[in-house]
């Protein structure tokens, strides 16, 4: 005689009380998230129905999925998206998962560019799209490019530009800069890997999980941003915007490294949590950016 089948409540205050167990600061949402990604039932629905059962293999993927985020896995891989600015994006261990400090980025581009302008506004490393699909929503007048030298990184923002009908993204694989042409664009936009290769955090949480080459750069964290500045000023046009999102340590190595090139206006920006995450600049000459 095979067993009962486990109804919805059962199986999640089970996995609630085991995500608990190891630290998970969210345990109930992400047991219920998981068993809605196993069943295909919105939360709301697991709450609405708590006697109703789940089948075999439903409940079979579900401790699966459990299974792997007991053991570290985060749960934006498990689930395949993670909310940024409000939109649903697909992620995979392909791509760096989206954080909120990354927003202080694309708020402040939004906040200081001219929205009605026709402008041309590259994001570099683009990875799953985020910053790039983000300003294409809210700026249908602006052309942006998502630039990424990984394939399957750049698939994956393919996919979310096609997900979210965007006709004013263009996704080109390349190295930083380099596949833009001389004064080409209005803004470079960037949030490359900064973390110092011995960085103990690297050992840690979700950054296990996450591509190696999308968080690292170098003794010091600046590789990749030393790379982005060199070309830089080549690719803007002049008054064009330069911001970076960098470690909450880096803000004085940004605006050093930035004064060295040329740039004027040099201004580090806090994130919500108070941090310094995003170094701004123009190019120097007159151009359309606010200030």
């Amino acid at each position: 005689m095979s067993a009962p089948l486990a109804r919805i409540a059962e199986l999640r205050r089970s996995a609630s009380l085991r995500l608990a167990a190891v630290g998970q600061d969210s345990a109930a949402l992400e047991a219920d998230l998981l068993l809605g990604a196993a069943t295909g039932l919105e939360r709301s629905q697991l709450i609405a129905w708590p006697e109703a059962c789940v089948s075999v293999p439903q409940q079979q993927h579900f401790e699966q999925l459990i299974a792997r985020r007991l053991a570290g896995e985060p749960i934006a891989y498990l689930l395949g998206w993670r909310e940024f600015w409000s939109l649903k994006l697909h992620v995979s261990p392909a791509t760096l998962i989206p954080r909120p400090e990354t927003e202080t980025l694309v708020e402040h581009v939004l906040d200081h560019l001219p929205a009605a302008a026709a402008l041309r506004v590259a994001d570099l490393g683009t990875g799953s799209g985020a910053i790039a699909v983000a300003l294409a929503r809210e700026r249908p007048h602006w052309t942006l490019f998502g630039i990424e030298r990984a394939a399957e990184a750049l698939s994956l923002a393919a996919f979310n530009t096609t997900e979210l009908q965007l006709k004013n993204l263009n996704l080109i694989r390349g190295n930083w800069s380099r596949a833009l042409g001389g004064g080409s664009v209005d803004a470079l936009l960037s949030n490359p890997p900064y973390v110092r290769a011995d960085d103990p955090h690297l050992a840690n949480g979700d950054l296990r999980f996450e591509p190696a080459t999308a968080l690292s750069a170098g003794r010091d964290g600046l590789n990749a941003i030393r790379s982005i500045l060199a070309d830089a000023p080549r690719c803007l046009k002049p008054g064009g915007l330069l911001a970076i999102e960098h470690g909450w340590d880096q803000g004085p190595s940004l605006r050093e490294l930035m004064a060295a090139k040329g740039f004027e206006g040099i201004e580090t920006l806090r994130d919500l949590s108070g941090q310094e995450r995003v170094t701004r600049a123009h190019h120097s000459g007159k151009g359309l950016m606010s200030t």
